[in-house]
């Protein structure tokens, strides 16, 4: 019997059925990890199936470049949950857990998130907390303030912050730290090692609008008063616009705090449910996305930019979620006509279009229309063709979830009327996605960051 020849592996296809691409462990992690709502489903696959995945990559991936992107896509990203999976997965392997104390100090951004890791730690059954993992967690515990831990010291969390404490032997570095913990804990020995001035009791009440709604108050003048001292967060302020209209809040008071509102750690397309929920604030809300990006930088030339509009965009971001793939897509190519210096924008699915061009939410108007004519099918390829047949530009961007179903073993092999560079932003986490060989620029997921990275990269390809 004949053993000494090549294996060939099966080709792989989408979910589609269009031809797909094999890529390395540690694309195909980042690829999982940056387009993901953890353990939500998506329109093709679970999120069970999704995390599954993430699980079995980070062995096959060296353990510094698992430990950026867990970093990545916390502080870049602004995902939650991957990253805190990520680390679980890292504190399994000798390999990688030397790395777990560092990488989990960063990636934990809330108090919440404390807990969160363990009840991910324990999802498969409860047990002792590595050396590594305790060190990470009481690091990142003396992160936070009095204000930040009573926010999220929540009574209905299976694992509170004083068990993290416990669980962890969280040792204060200073005076105000021990009172601190002291107040989350409720136990006086701390006293001994750090006399304190002052009653420690309990930490103090924050006062955000959970709190105060909650207690019963007018929600009026809730809203009003928190608008006029300035204590709601961007994502707060966006997601409860409907909230404050509805109990008719000042809307000279909405308006101003829109104003200067920090928006750097919102995600795209939390604008569009925004003005989804508040159509009559859509000036001031595009003005404050548009604001948001003001100090992206530009790229040069034309850029075509080609959105999916196919029925598999117009699923849920997840299965909890109000957003579609379709609002993520939509978001990017709004950022993308502000920051080209001359853009043309496609939409494609069972045809392909050029629409008008325009920019804010009226992008979005133009492309949930093409995404009723033209949507159904995935017909990238002949997209890709019509437009490289047609077009002169310096790069083609695509935004999908390469779930095509006619593209050829690389799409993107085609005659076009000058040298042009292909980018592919997926904002899917599905295994497979469309073919394309290695000048093909892969990009995964929904934030900025990704438009960013294509000018960082010309930049460096430049030098």
């Amino acid at each position: 019997m004949k053993l000494n020849f090549k294996l060939r592996k099966a080709p792989a296809y989408t979910h589609e059925g269009g031809r797909a691409f094999r890529s390395t462990p540690e694309n195909e992690l980042r690829r999982a990890v940056c387009t993901c709502l953890l353990w939500e489903d998506s329109f093709y696959e679970s999120g069970q199936s999704i995390a599954e995945r993430i699980a079995v990559l980070i062995p096959n991936v060296a353990p510094e470049f698992v430990a950026q992107l867990a970093v990545e896509a916390r502080t870049i990203h602004n995902l939650r949950h991957a990253p805190l999976l990520i680390v679980r997965e890292m504190a399994k392997l000798p390999t990688h857990k030397h790395l777990v104390a560092d990488t989990l100090e960063r990636v934990i951004q809330r108090p919440d998130e404390l807990g969160e890791f363990i009840s991910i730690y324990w999802k498969d059954g409860k047990q002792p907390l590595s050396n590594q993992v305790k060190k990470g967690l009481r690091n990142a515990f003396l992160k936070f303030n009095d204000y930040s831990l009573a926010k999220y010291n929540s009574a209905n969390a299976a694992i509170k912050l004083r068990d993290v404490a416990f669980l962890t032997h969280v040792k204060p570095q200073n005076s105000e730290q021990a009172l601190r913990l002291a107040r989350l804990v409720n136990k006086e020995h701390f006293s001994e090692k750090y006399p304190f001035d002052q009653p420690f009791l309990h930490l103090p009440v924050p006062d955000t609008w959970e709190t105060e709604l909650s207690a019963g108050k007018d929600k009026r003048e809730t809203w009003e008063r928190l608008l006029r001292e300035k204590k709601l967060g961007a994502l707060a302020f966006l997601r409860n616009l409907r909230n404050m209209q509805q109990v008719d809040v000042d809307r000279d008071l909405i308006l101003d705090y829109a104003m200067d509102l920090d928006v750097s750690r919102v995600l795209p397309f939390r604008f569009i449910a925004a003005q989804r929920y508040a159509p009559d604030l859509t000036l001031r809300l595009e003005k404050l996305m548009l604001n948001s990006i003001k100090e992206l930088p530009k790229l040069e030339g034309t850029t075509v930019i080609l959105v999916d509009v196919s029925g598999s965009m117009n699923a849920a971001l997840s299965g909890k979620s109000d957003l579609s793939r379709f609002d993520a897509a939509t978001a990017l190519a709004m950022i993308c006509t502000e920051i080209c210096h001359d853009a043309i924008v496609y939409a494609f699915g069972t045809n392909y279009a050029k629409v008008p061009s325009v920019r804010g939410f009226g992008l979005k108007i133009v492309l949930a229309d093409e995404m009723k004519r033209i949507g159904g099918a995935t017909y990238l390829q002949l997209a890709i063709d019509g437009i490289c047949a047609s077009e002169k530009f310096d790069r083609l961007i695509v935004i999908t979830d390469e779930q095509a179903q006619d593209t050829r073993a690389n799409p993107f092999h085609v005659n076009t009327k000058k040298a042009a560079v292909f980018y592919v932003i997926n904002v899917a986490g599905f295994k497979n996605g469309v073919s394309y060989d290695k000048n093909v620029i892969h990009i995964d997921g929904f934030s900025e960051s990704v438009i960013q990275f294509i000018y960082e990269f010309e930049k460096l390809s430049e030098m």
